[in-house]
This record gives C-alpha cells, sequence and structure tokens, in this order.
C-alpha cells in the first residue's frame, strides 16, 4: 500500500481549451478539454492504478478487498466502500454554466446519491478573469424565478476577480459557476448531480441547447446573500496550515523549501496530496512515489508516516 498515482479521466467539455496538456501536461488530444478526473469511483469513471505493483487495478477494487488499509476504518463505517471524494483539474476556456448543487437530503431523495460540497484552488487564471459565486443581494425565489423567465439571471449575480491561490469553497445550494480563463484544482464530495440553470443559450456540436434543470433549481437554491466562500488561509512555509475543514473533507496547504516529516498514524483516513505547483517526492513505509504540477497521490490511511522531499513544492493535502 505504497502512494498510488492514477490514470488520469479526461473529459471533452463544450468550454474547455488547452491548459490541461498546455500548463499540467496531460495527455489531452484535443482543444476542449475541460477536465481531468484525478481520483474517482463515480459509476464508469473509476481511477485506474498507474504505479508499481498494483498498476492496472482499479480504485474500486482496492476498496472493495482493502477497504480498512486503504480508507481508514472510520471513513469505512462512514461511507462503506464508497470513495468520498471527487478530485478534479479544470481547465475553463469558456464560461462554464451557472449552476449549484443539491445537498445530501434532496440529492439522496432525488437521486440515490451525495450531495455535492467543493472547493477551489486557483492554479492559473488569465488577467480580469473571474468566477461567479453566489446572488450579489438577497433574492426571493419569485424574483429569482422571474429573472429565468426574463434572461435576466446575470444581473443579480455576485463576480469575484481571481488569481492564483485564491480559494473559494461552494456549499450546496449555492448558485456558482467558473470563468473563462481559469485553471483549478477541484476537491468535492463524490458526486456528479448538477443543475444547470443557464448556459449563455451555448448550442452543442449537434446545434442543441443544453439541458436545464430549472424546476428542480428551484427548491435547491439557498437565495440568501452570504460572504463565506472566500478561503483565508496562511501560506506559511514548511508548515501544514489549514484551508477548509467541513464535514466532507479537510484540506490542507503546504509549502515547502526543505523536506516534511509527517506522523499521521492517529489520521485514520487515506490522504490525498494534488501538487499545484513544482514537484516532490512522497514516501510512506511501503514505498514511493514522485508528484509535479498536475498530479495527484494517494496515500492509503495504514500509513503511519507521510515524508515529503522537496526543495520548491505546492500541495494541496485532502483527508476526512
Amino acid at each position: 500500500m505504497y502512494p498510488l498515482k492514477f490514470n488520469p479521466i479526461l473529459k471533452e467539455r463544450l468550454w474547455g481549451g488547452t491548459k490541461l496538456r498546455d500548463v499540467l501536461h496531460k495527455p489531452i488530444e484535443t482543444d476542449i478539454t475541460g477536465e481531468s478526473w484525478e481520483l474517482s469511483t463515480v459509476k464508469g469513471d473509476v481511477s485506474v492504478v498507474y504505479n508499481g505493483d498494483l498498476a492496472g487495478t482499479s480504485l474500486q477494487d482496492l476498496i472493495n478487498t482493502q477497504t480498512n488499509d486503504l480508507l481508514g476504518k472510520s471513513v469505512a463505517e462512514r461511507f462503506g466502500k464508497e470513495f468520498p471524494i471527487l478530485i478534479k483539474f479544470i481547465d475553463a476556456k469558456q464560461d462554464l454554466s451557472i449552476q449549484l448543487h443539491p445537498n445530501d437530503e434532496l440529492a439522496k431523495k432525488r437521486h440515490n446519491s451525495f450531495g455535492k460540497t467543493e472547493m477551489w484552488y486557483v492554479m492559473d487564471a488569465d488577467q480580469d478573469a473571474e468566477l461567479i459565486v453566489g446572488f450579489n443581494k438577497d433574492v426571493a425565489k419569485e424574483e429569482y424565478a422571474a429573472s429565468i423567465e426574463n434572461d435576466t439571471l446575470l444581473d443579480l449575480l455576485n463576480y469575484e476577480k481571481v488569481k492564483e491561490g485564491d480559494t473559494f469553497f461552494i456549499n450546496t445550494g449555492k448558485i456558482h459557476a467558473i470563468g473563462a480563463g481559469v485553471l483549478l484544482a477541484e476537491i468535492q464530495q463524490t458526486s456528479d448531480v448538477t443543475y444547470r440553470v443557464f448556459d449563455f443559450n451555448r448550442k452543442d456540436k449537434n446545434g442543441n441547447l443544453r439541458e436545464l434543470h430549472t424546476e428542480q433549481a428551484l427548491d435547491a437554491i439557498d437565495y440568501t446573500k452570504k460572504d463565506d466562500f472566500v478561503v483565508d488561509y496562511k501560506t506559511q512555509d514548511n508548515t501544514v496550515n489549514t484551508m477548509v475543514d467541513c464535514p466532507y473533507f479537510k484540506t490542507n496547504f503546504i509549502e515547502l523549501t526543505q523536506n516534511l516529516q509527517q506522523d499521521i498514524s492517529s489520521r485514520d483516513s487515506f490522504t490525498i496530496y494534488m501538487c499545484v505547483g513544482g514537484s516532490a517526492t512522497i514516501k510512506n513505509e511501503f514505498g514511493e512515489a514522485s508528484i509535479v504540477k498536475g498530479e495527484t497521490i494517494l496515500v492509503p490511511a495504514l500509513s503511519k508516516t507521510v515524508s515529503i522531499a522537496s526543495n520548491g513544492a505546492k500541495l494541496l493535502e485532502v483527508t476526512i
């Protein structure tokens, strides 16, 4: 159960571009690749190990056969043999659709799925690139419905200009969209349930408008203006800096100018490292793996120590 790397699952999107190839060196073959799924057990998109003796083994098979060793006993008690996190890199050449995600209760009722709480870490942003996060005022449900009908939704939304390192936490129910020119790391609950409410009237390659989820979204939206989405975190070198600590995942920021040794024996959870800058070598008791910007490593829960060798890496560390 050495540090595991997985083949990226690459997704073409109407709004995708080439930064996954040009910046993160992913093996994409089109100019509209929008997502690289790094760790996934979503049905039909299950990650497969590519390093070491377990190469070719699916993440789900590892979970099924070595549940506690991989996930951690407490994680397995909570989620069974479900991997609770979905990890992605996203490149938006164009604006993504304006959307939101239902909470656990509604997602379970309607889709037999988890809800989708997520966070974003901006890795690269064109000048004046921005995100949409929430409303710019408290909005009545009727006012929102009228804005959909009258094509004036954009007037109600909150826009945030972004740069590298900016981090956002997106609660369920919060309306949002990634803007053109943004490359980011996304950490989310395992769910592919999205309610799309506006797509700039774009058409797909067959000339069709994409499906909207207007009615479903009405009871899932948080209509209040909340300034709870910007993540303010420390960036002290060679230190584990807390970014997000929510019921679904915990994320830390680590910037290294020297090697770091961690005792994780009390963690009782797998640990994910997303490299968002530089390079490093990550080692546990059973082996090691190298990581560069745009790569992800999963350290199994049975690991008691992790050593990270680097003289210049930025990492997102994710646990449950």
